[in-house]
């Protein structure tokens, strides 16, 4: 029996390093008590809590530390300088609650008016590195492709498509990733840091400090967010746009994860999750036999917004329904029919990513369904693995990130690096606030007349495929969004970028927009 494991599927989403309202211009708050004084019993147990707190008060930071570099694009040499530093984030009484680290490459003595992009992965729980060191850093790493291994050597190279020639580079990595960290309990850091209102409120005033203490206010600014990141990204620019006074020239949304709403469950009655999926199966199989294209790929998306859909709202109501839909989606993914029979035409994620690779006895990853692993349980009725991209990277990305900011840069601390915090995750209150990315990306983009926003993805994703995003736009107001809104689709899964072609053309999107006048 095929395992429907379409939940595990979209819990990997949130997991990404990939992949969850009002705002007040004062810094951002604890939750604090009443106004009236504490009576001396609440006193005490206060006294006593600070007490135990301070035995596990933390060493502190070391101070920011700039290095000199240089990096090969386009032929000629940049110079720049690495950063490694903190920002504090204090609460409304000026007290320091958490520390957040960044690194920065920019090129020294340039114009006031280059730009610089603030750039945030996803989770919640992943560190910046991914953007950084695998796709527009001006050092990378390979991963995200077959044949990665955790015991790659944790070496980085010149990125020959690193975005440092066109805009000034910051990486933030979020309380609870990197080495960013709370200063307090465990109840308050869930409460101010590690949910879907407050990390966007932080972030955003992290943006400001950051501009404000390196004298860029004047410079044209850039948001950019990947998975997880791509729900921030809108939602930070219309933040930054309306409470903390600063303007956004552009978005960059990453593989972004822009419509939790729109994925559903497993056994939605709506067609839009299964609507959503199947193109990404099928560019998956037209890649494996050397036939994807843009044009074949438009063919499928038609089919999933006409006939697919007439057919999987008939039901059983039309006789006929079901056997075409398990023709076609055989056909589109290169499925067994008898098990897409089985299915009723709805194939699910998990189901995917295990029967495509049955024959071979590995599984596919939900990043990009043709990056494999061997599956340790071919037998099991279950998938009893965990995936193939994820649990490849993590070990070179983590030894080669640290290696950067204590070896290289010289910013030594003995704090153990979060590349992808599960914890971090697991704590994540997500409120319902699902719909606010979309929301936020409309109202700031009316705003702003000369923003402009990128939407990119990797035809194989299967964690936040790219039709979401298809979709969303088709339905987007007509006020200019057709010039200044655009989605780019390239051969590849969630970390497109590790294919060298696609981080080339998505570097020339980008560079396009950045140009714009």
């Amino acid at each position: 029996m095929p395992v429907r494991v379409t939940r595990v599927g979209r819990r990997a989403a949130w997991c990404a390093c990939v992949l969850a309202a009002g705002l007040a211009l004062a810094p951002w708050t604890v939750a604090a008590a009443a106004d009236a004084k504490p009576d001396a019993k609440a006193a005490a147990a206060d006294t006593g809590a600070a007490e135990k707190k301070s035995d596990l008060e933390l060493p502190p930071l070391p101070a920011d530390k700039t290095i000199k570099q240089s990096v090969k694009v386009g032929g000629r040499s940049v110079s720049y300088e690495a950063t490694v530093g903190v920002i504090p984030v204090r609460n409304a009484k000026g007290k320091k609650i958490a520390e957040v680290v960044y690194t920065a490459y920019t090129v020294p003595g340039s114009d006031p008016h280059r730009p610089v992009t603030f750039a945030f992965n996803g989770g919640p729980g992943a560190s910046s590195v991914y953007l950084n060191m695998g796709a527009i850093g001006p050092k990378r790493i390979q991963f995200g492709v077959d044949g990665d291994a955790p015991s790659d050597a944790a070496i980085t190279k010149d990125n020959p498509n690193t975005w440092l020639d066109m805009t000034d580079l910051v990486f933030i990595d979020p309380v609870g990733t990197g080495f960013s960290r709370s200063l307090e309990d465990e109840d308050a850091t869930k409460k101010d840091f590690y949910a879907t209102e407050a990390d966007i409120k932080y972030l955003s005033r992290v943006v400001y400090d950051w501009l404000v203490k390196h004298g860029r206010l004047r410079a044209p600014k850039y948001v950019m967010g990947e998975s997880y990141g791509g729900y921030r990204a809108p939602r930070i620019a219309y933040a930054l746009q309306t409470q903390m006074g600063v303007g956004v020239n552009g978005l960059v949304m990453v593989s972004p994860y822009l419509d939790p709403a729109a994925i559903g469950d497993g056994d939605a009655l709506s067609p839009l999750p299964w609507m959503i999926n199947l193109p990404s199966m099928t560019a998956a199989h037209l890649e494996s036999q050397g036939k994807l294209t843009p044009a074949a790929m438009s063919d499928v998306e038609n089919y999933v917004r006409t006939q697919y859909v007439t057919d999987f709202l008939a039901g059983r109501s039309d006789p006929g329904a079901i056997s075409r839909m398990v023709q076609k989606v055989s056909a589109y993914t290169g499925l067994d029919p008898s098990v897409v029979a089985k299915l009723d035409g709805r194939v699910d994620i998990g189901t995917f990513l295990r029967e495509v690779h049955r024959n071979d006895k590995k599984i596919g990853s939900v990043y990009d369904s043709n990056v494999t692993a061997f599956d340790p349980f071919p037998g099991s009725a279950e998938r009893q693995s965990g995936d193939p991209i994820l649990e490849a990277l993590l070990a070179p990305t983590t030894s080669a990130m640290v290696d950067f900011v204590t070896r290289e840069v010289g910013w030594k601390t003995d704090a153990h690096y979060e590349a992808l915090s599960y914890a971090v995750n697991k704590a994540w209150d997500r409120g319902d606030a699902n719909d606010k990315p979309v929301a936020d990306l409309r109202k700031a983009i009316g705003n702003d007349p000369n923003m402009k926003a990128l939407i990119v993805h990797g035809y194989n994703d299967l964690s936040c495929p790219f039709y979401t995003s298809q979709l969303i736009l088709n339905q987007m107001p007509g006020f200019g969004q057709t010039q200044r809104v655009k989605l780019s689709v390239y051969p590849g899964g969630h970390m497109f970028y590790s294919r060298p072609a696609s981080a080339a053309s998505f570097k020339a999107d980008a560079a396009a927009m950045y140009n714009a006048k």
